[in-house]
């Protein structure tokens, strides 16, 4: 009786000490709705706290996408990093802003305030700035940087590959893909939506910034260079990476796990 007493007891303690994908909707009282979001985590350790990435998907991308395309060793690298990784879904183009025409599109308030804040409280999370970092590629690399700079005090690395950042060099592009939709006309943007005007912030957040883009990106390879460029004229200090690869999953799967590493790499030199 002793023995199967014991063996109900691991079987019952086993599922919270396993390593994990979880899907799960988190609310958002500032958009009043569920978002989609998957977490990935290691084999959670009793009495440890991990560090916590969050990592935004691009343009009509989703989390699924992210676990079975895009990154599809995730699961193995939150064992190896120690890391939760944190997923959220984007609604395909919401360009993860604020919508100043839709109450119902706030992405960068929910990411940066809402979904740190519910898995600080649902996680064993190291909750600090030096133990949190954003990445993203395409619609996600600009998320990553708008929200990542709209919340120096939240996250200390931030990530963008092949990312999508200039929306005046969009084109009819800007229509294309929506970006109307959720900031309304290019005319009309704010300085903060646009992350050419945020230099004079970047200055002043004491963060880590990687950008990366692929040498045979047509549509985003001119822009990363150009802001590696104001970066550099500003004595902003960051690490630009141009490696081979055009806009497409071969490329950033490769360049995300790439920035994956160089995120331990600077969590590890933080002690962590």
């Amino acid at each position: 009786m002793k023995t199967i007493c014991t063996l109900l007891l691991s079987a019952l303690i086993l599922p919270l000490t396993a390593q994990q994908i979880i899907r799960t909707k988190v609310h958002s009282k500032k958009m009043d709705k569920n978002i989609e979001t998957i977490i990935v985590t290691p084999d959670i350790q009793h009495g440890v706290q991990y560090k916590t990435v969050y990592i935004l998907h691009g343009y009509s991308g989703n989390p699924d996408r992210t676990l079975q395309d895009d990154i599809p060793d995730l699961l193995q690298k939150a064992n190896t990093f120690q890391t939760i990784y944190v997923l959220p879904n984007g609604n395909f183009n919401s360009w993860y802003v604020d919508s100043p025409i839709n109450p119902h599109s706030q992405y960068a308030s929910f990411i940066g305030t809402e979904l740190v804040n519910y898995i600080d409280r649902h996680y064993p999370t190291l909750a600090y700035k030096s133990a949190r970092g954003i990445l993203g590629w395409s619609m996600g690399g600009y998320g990553a940087l708008h929200i990542g700079i709209a919340y120096p005090h939240t996250f200390s690395i931030v990530g963008s590959s092949c990312g999508a950042i200039d929306f005046s060099r969009f084109g009819k592009g800007y229509q294309g893909y929506q970006v109307d939709q959720v900031l309304g006309d290019l005319k009309t943007l704010k300085d903060s939506e646009r992350i050419y005007r945020n230099e004079d912030r970047m200055m002043q957040n004491k963060q880590h910034y990687i950008v990366d883009c692929g040498t045979e990106d047509q549509h985003m390879l001119e822009m990363n260079r150009t802001f590696h460029k104001h970066l550099t004229s500003k004595n902003i200090e960051h690490l630009y990476i141009e490696s081979k690869g055009g806009h497409n999953t071969s490329y950033w799967s490769k360049s995300l796990s790439q920035q994956l590493a160089l995120f331990q790499n600077y969590f590890q030199n933080e002690g962590l």
